[in-house]
């Protein structure tokens, strides 16, 4: 258990909190291109507790400034957005994507007044459809990591966003660590309702979950595998939660990654990224902006309606409450991967709190490689020797 202080320490994410401070050293996925058009080029956003507007400029740059205009906080969603950056609608003053104040109409031209002006914005970058941020110190802004699944063409790729989850970012994170869920929230779950499920908990015993603390000079983690009892079993891949907040997942015929972008302390967005590679490894050809999909995981009653994983999940999150109350939990054996999680991210907390950088982070341009997560030989599960039953259930 965790009391309160050691619970705010670790969840909270607003500016100037010891784990907001973490989260501004990564980058972070804060939208899809997709939902910016040249009809509806602004978007509204809440990333780390501050209040942002994202917007494609009519050059195609994209800019995430301040949602409030320095000028005197009007809204900058209902602005122009013009050639080279956003006009607030009140009084006309322009910003670009650095938030530079490059025009200020009633002011006289002499003083310079414009040039004191430094609005609020963060760097995006566009990888695989997917607008990335970094809202940390510029100085420190490591290079965006290129993951396997993102800049491969021998495949297809989707994003999938669900909805908001109501709750800290850190219930999701600690999740990615939790094996043993997997049984009832989600195999028994669809077994219940008929469907097919694709987790071999249901034909196989759980011998043991093996973790490992991953560090390299690009990314950093904890990999997760489950072992499975008996002979001629397939073997699950092993899979990371990549710190802080991503999860990789082999999933039935393909892999996906999971971003979770905390929107505050009680609000995060998941985005997830599916790549299906093709069966003899030709080359697809990609759409300019990857193809989205809305996930539902309530009904119209605002229940969750448990029909897919992200229900599932959703659900075993958000009912924790807005942030989990970890001082009442009782932690067992089975929560190795949990206890684990969180000493990794006191640690990384404490990292930054004495001026020193992050694991996981890569500052080195000339280091800007493919990120290789998928293992070669594995699907969802290895099927190589295993029996008719599992091939069945788990069809590549």
């Amino acid at each position: 258990m965790l009391s309160r202080d050691e619970n705010e320490l670790l969840a909270c994410v607003g500016p100037g909190t010891p784990a907001g401070q973490l989260l501004r050293r990564y980058w972070h996925v804060v939208a899809t291109a997709s939902e910016l058009s040249d009809e509806k080029p602004k978007k509204k956003l809440r990333i780390l507790g501050e209040d942002l507007l994202l917007y494609r400029d009519r050059s195609g740059t994209y800019g995430l400034v301040g949602e409030h205009c320095s000028h005197r906080g009007v809204s900058l969603y209902y602005g122009f957005v013009e050639e080279d950056g956003i006009r607030c609608a009140y009084h006309g003053w322009k910003y670009d994507a650095c938030g530079k104040c490059i025009e200020q109409p009633f002011e006289s031209p002499e003083v310079n007044f414009k040039d004191k002006i430094q609005h609020p914005a963060y760097p995006v970058v566009k990888l695989a459809g997917l607008l990335f941020a970094y809202l940390g110190p510029p100085e420190k802004k490591p290079v965006l990591p290129k993951w396997d699944l993102l800049v491969r063409q021998d495949g297809f790729k989707k994003v999938d966003i669900c909805e908001v989850l109501q709750c800290n970012w850190l219930q999701a994170m600690e999740n990615s660590v939790d094996p043993t869920h997997t049984y009832y929230l989600h195999s028994h779950n669809l077994k219940l309702k008929g469907a097919k499920d694709f987790v071999p908990f249901h034909y196989q015993q759980l011998s043991k979950v093996e973790f490992e603390l991953v560090v390299q000079p690009t990314w950093a983690g904890i990999q997760k595998q489950r072992i499975f009892a008996g002979d001629n079993v397939p073997a699950e891949a092993p899979h990371p939660l990549i710190f802080p907040s991503i999860l990789f997942v082999p999933v039935r015929a393909g892999y996906a990654m999971h971003f979770r972008t905390p929107i505050d302390d009680f609000n995060t967005q998941v985005h997830q990224f599916r790549f299906s590679p093709t069966q003899d490894g030709s080359v697809v050809e990609q759409p300019e902006d990857t193809p989205i999909e809305y996930v539902s995981t309530k009904n119209g009653d605002g229940e969750f309606h448990l029909d897919n994983f992200a229900s599932q999940d959703h659900m075993a999150w958000e009912t924790q409450g807005a942030i989990a109350n970890r001082a009442n939990e009782h932690l067992g054996e089975g929560d190795r991967g949990v206890i684990m999680f969180r000493k990794l991210l006191r640690e990384q907390i404490h990292a930054v709190q004495n001026g020193k950088d992050p694991i996981g982070i890569n500052m080195d341009p000339d280091k800007d490689e493919t990120i290789q997560l998928i293992q070669e030989g594995y699907t969802a599960f290895s099927h190589a020797g295993a029996s008719d039953k599992a091939n069945e259930r788990f069809p590549v």
